[in-house]
């Protein structure tokens, strides 16, 4: 990577290399090689070089699969249904040498790595968390069957469902943990799931009993995740964050 006055790793994720910059409000560098490619949520690209060129593309079906014209609008309509944006971004190195395409996230907080081919190839992530992923990655909406879910689960009622056999990275609020669910299940407020992978089991519960979810302060109803796979957390979802800062604020006259 360039010279920088931050000393980061590089890392590798299959064809190309990488390095997260920064601890609190961190950012992502990624070198592509000549004719390499990655794909970014609309937006979230911070800088690049000028050997990168750019297009948005209306965002692809799951594992990047065709389904044609129809497909396609189908997908876009679902995303835009869920506050997303119909386009992703496709960055493609056109030079001869190997060039920097940079992503920020949105929201203070940490980037992380997910393996999808490692991970049976598919993830399900809050709306947003996603940044970028290498080029076969395919990103749709996913929404929540149960009933439960669909009425309560406030921000995890509608989710990504991101496939592909490359590296991804996600972007939340605070700081990031991975837990590994061996059978268990774990309980947790819906806005600090980031990700989880797919065949978890995902809903909706009330959160204890009467006396509980009036006056403990934890909110009328908790998700629930159950089964075998990887759960990744947010300690600060910019929805808590926003509601922080709007409550210090003073009222206006």
């Amino acid at each position: 990577m360039r010279d920088s006055n931050v000393s980061t790793a590089v890392m590798n994720a299959g064809s190309f290399q990488y390095r997260i910059i920064g601890d609190d409000l961190q950012m992502l560098e990624i070198r592509l090689g000549p004719g390499e490619e990655i794909i970014g949520e609309a937006g979230a690209m911070m800088y690049m070089e000028p050997g990168i060129e750019f297009e948005s593309k209306m965002g692809k079906r799951p594992g990047g699969g065709g389904g044609g014209m129809l497909g396609g609008l189908m997908n876009a309509g679902a995303r835009m249904l869920a506050g997303e944006s119909i386009f992703v971004t496709h960055f493609q190195n056109v030079a001869n040498q190997d060039q920097i395409v940079a992503f920020s996230s949105e929201a203070p907080g940490k980037i992380v790595s997910i393996d999808l081919g490692g991970l049976g190839g598919t993830v399900l992530a809050q709306r947003d968390a996603f940044l970028c992923g290498s080029s076969d990655t395919g990103i749709t909406v996913a929404f929540q069957r149960k009933l439960g879910a669909g009425f309560f689960g406030g921000e995890g009622f509608i989710l990504q469902k991101v496939q592909g056999n490359g590296h991804i990275f996600m972007s939340a609020g605070g700081t990031i943990v991975e837990r590994e669910l061996n059978g268990e299940r774990l309980r947790v407020d819906s806005g600090c799931i980031v990700a989880f992978q797919e065949g978890i089991d995902y809903d909706i519960q009330r959160a204890g009993n009467l006396k509980s979810m009036l006056a403990g302060g934890e909110g009328l109803f908790l998700a629930t995740l159950e089964g075998r796979g990887k759960v990744w957390l947010q300690s600060m979802p910019i929805g808590r964050l926003a509601h922080i800062i709007h409550s210090k604020m003073p009222s206006s006259q």
